[in-house]
């Protein structure tokens, strides 16, 4: 079983260090709810984290950029909702949030939950498989648009921030490497999956290097 706060392997492998599967964040306190989900999830090819606290989902989401997040109301420190919100403003409406709640299950509850910004609200009990079919289609939904090359052309900033992402580095590594702050990172992290249509790390860093945006690494030197 995943620890709380760690990926579980998949079957994808990493190329050059960069992660290839999309990331998906589930918070939710009660393991044995959250297990059956993660293995469907795991075998649907996506990496999966595991939080049980709102504060630690807030922290991780920030740090894995995912391209969706899976929430149980009552997370301890911070409810569902509150990380919701903040979760949109931060890290924009390109992520897919989706509550799964066994506590909240009234239809005043769902409302609540579609007016804080998610894309789906699913009570418990719910077959795994149902939620990934949810998950694809809010991420489907969710995606940005590609814009053109010439409005879409990034800052000086913004190429900074990628060649960054591109090096593995996280969003407060990047902060302190550019004396920013990691809500700007944030800023810059949106600009950049807006301006290229994307969703993941992994997609924003395969279309720099498509687009010749970034300089693909050098081979390595001859040994002496």
């Amino acid at each position: 079983m995943a620890s709380s706060g760690t990926s579980r392997p998949v079957s994808r492998a990493d190329q050059g260090g960069i992660e290839i599967a999309d990331a998906v964040l589930i918070a939710d306190p009660d393991v044995e709810a959250r297990t059956p989900l993660v293995d469907v999830l795991v075998d649907a090819g996506f990496r999966v984290f595991e939080v049980s606290d709102g504060a630690e989902a807030l922290t991780k989401a920030r740090e894995i950029w995912p391209v969706a997040v899976i929430l149980e109301i009552p997370l301890g420190t911070l409810c569902g909702y509150e990380v919701c919100r903040t979760l949109k403003n931060d890290l924009g409406p390109e992520l897919a949030v989706i509550f799964l709640s066994g506590t909240r299950t009234e239809t005043y509850d769902r409302v609540a939950g579609l007016l804080m910004g998610a894309d789906d609200y699913v009570t418990k009990p719910s077959a795994p498989d149902e939620v990934l079919a949810r998950l694809r289609i809010a991420t489907r939904r969710a995606a940005p648009e590609p814009v053109s090359t010439t409005s879409g052309r990034l800052t000086r900033r913004e190429h900074e921030v990628l060649n960054l992402l591109a090096e593995g580095l996280k969003w407060v590594q990047i902060a302190e490497r550019l004396v920013i702050s990691p809500k700007t990172v944030a800023t810059h992290v949106g600009n950049i999956r807006r301006k290229l249509g994307v969703t993941s790390r992994a997609e924003a860093i395969a279309v720099a290097y498509r687009d010749q945006l970034l300089t693909p690494p050098g081979p390595p030197p001859p040994a002496p």
